[in-house]
């Protein structure tokens, strides 16, 4: 009996360790880390973001992954600017989901939904691939000349709505009306087959 306990008691830390986050809790650390360290559900996205992160990192070559490197430490202290926010732990948690979804579609860690190449305006020459992805929430990469731009699902009346960093897409059957940047002009775009 006395070995069982003493061996039981010897799994805590690991199972601990499971259901806490990806990095070591510590007194100091940020508020929005303090959150995740006492959440489990943001604990579970911070595990689900490591693994995300790690499997973006495998299939970026050199160059690309001291961007990818960069951009996680820029997302670290957006994500630690939550404290400025009204409610920390939804911006906590948006700050998780949308960083997940940004990764699983940026390097295509799930595969496309759909791909759709779309002709704007008369120019043969002006035209848009669109990839969509099945992430939570639904992203879209647009790619556009030597442009990219990832774009988040938006609540729509009808059709599917994105929107970007400077963009946003609105689909409705066949055809996309498009704004492909700041105070950009509208668009309408048509789906090729």
């Amino acid at each position: 009996m006395k070995k069982l306990l003493i061996a039981t008691l010897s799994c805590l830390p690991l199972l601990a360790q499971a259901q806490g986050p990806s990095f070591p809790c510590r007194q100091g650390g940020s508020s929005a880390e303090r959150l995740v360290c006492q959440t489990p559900a943001l604990a579970k996205l911070d595990r689900q973001l490591a693994s995300t992160y790690r499997a973006a990192l495998a299939k970026t070559g050199q160059p690309q992954r001291a961007t990818l490197k960069a951009g996680q430490r820029g997302w670290i202290k957006g994500r630690d600017d939550c404290w400025k926010a009204a409610d920390l732990a939804a911006c906590v948690r948006d700050s998780y989901t949308l960083r997940i979804a940004e990764l699983q579609a940026r390097y295509q860690l799930l595969p496309a939904q759909a791909q759709v190449r779309y002709q704007c305006g008369t120019n043969a020459a002006n035209e848009m691939q669109v990839r969509f992805y099945a992430t939570e929430p639904a992203t879209l990469i647009a790619e556009r000349g030597d442009r990219s731009e990832l774009m988040y699902q938006q609540p729509a009346a009808s059709g599917a709505r994105y929107a970007g960093r400077n963009s946003w897409l609105w689909e409705h059957h066949g055809e996309a009306t498009v704004v492909w940047e700041w105070q950009g002009q509208e668009e309408v775009c048509q789906a090729q087959p």
